[in-house]
């Protein structure tokens, strides 16, 4: 597929998510299915133009005046992509399977529209109902932060020491590029490309033998917060797909005992082979 045409798509999601309010990722799945021509790269292409544009679905509708699909989607290449309005008008070509042709008046809010006298919530991409406490805790910083938040998130790992250590794992995945994350102190974050696709890192021979995990820098931090040391009794009462959990594990050595439990016990289903490639000791058990 042509850029043009993943825009076109794109949109199409779009309107199926206003239209039947519901999750994205079943929007853009059934698209999948619908359009089997599609390759992997263009599906992950056309995601990540629509979880960029419900990013900036605020923002977005602001500087382009009104809060369709192509309005917002528009307005995201200028705002999250950076593309200039030249750029933009020759991806809306009307051609074949690309978006009709920018309208006079979208040429002029791409030149023209701005953020600088947006409300907060608007320039922030947050609902406004959750201004007060975010205001209460970030203070000056708020709209940075809110900025900050709209942005796609990274792609982190987060180092076993069961097995291995930070060092170890930098020295064996140059390839990719990783970096040390600036709080987790085992955790690493790898560079992603610009249509949100990341490496194929579950076929990295480190990960098949449980050197590291996917885990977001956030999780890793919460997993430290609780301050799980060997020898106790720990109990992950939420631990779904058991990235804590494997986490906790780590943090006790093995040494104790872990309890993983949740809620909707289908949620478990990937947390025995994770603990078995990390080398992680847990009792898994449905409530």
């Amino acid at each position: 597929m042509t850029p043009a045409a993943r825009l076109s798509a794109a949109i199409e999601v779009l309107d199926d998510v206003a239209g039947r309010r519901r999750p994205a990722a079943d929007a853009l799945k059934d698209w999948g299915l619908a359009h089997r021509f599609a390759g992997s790269g263009d599906r992950a292409a056309i995601a990540s133009l629509v979880y960029d544009a419900l990013r900036r679905r605020a923002s977005a509708a602001w500087i382009m005046g009104e809060d369709t699909s192509r309005a917002v989607l528009v307005g995201m290449l200028r705002l999250q992509r950076g593309l200039a309005a030249p750029t933009i008008a020759e991806l809306f070509s009307g051609e074949r399977f690309a978006p009709p042709p920018l309208t006079g008046a979208e040429r002029a809010r791409l030149d023209a529209g701005s953020l600088a006298d947006a409300p907060v919530h608007v320039a922030g991409d947050v609902p406004d109902w959750v201004l007060p406490s975010l205001k209460t805790a970030l203070g000056d910083d708020l709209l940075p932060e809110l900025r900050a938040l709209a942005r796609r998130a990274p792609l982190d790992l987060r180092v076993n020491t069961l097995k291995t250590d930070r060092d170890a794992v930098l020295a064996a995945l140059p390839h990719l590029g990783a970096a040390a994350t600036p709080h987790a102190p085992h955790g690493l974050r790898v560079p992603v490309g610009d249509d949100g696709r990341g490496p194929a890192l579950h076929v990295e021979p480190e990960f098949l033998d449980g050197w590291f995990e996917i885990q977001d820098e956030g999780s890793q931090l919460a997993a430290l917060l609780s301050g799980a040391r060997p020898g106790e009794t720990v109990v992950d009462l939420c631990a779904g797909g058991g990235g804590k959990t494997l986490a906790l594990a780590a943090m006790m050595q093995n040494r104790g005992r872990l309890v993983a439990s949740d809620g909707d016990p289908r949620r478990l289903a990937p947390i025995h082979e994770r603990l078995r490639r990390a080398g992680a000791a847990a009792e898994v058990r449905t409530p």
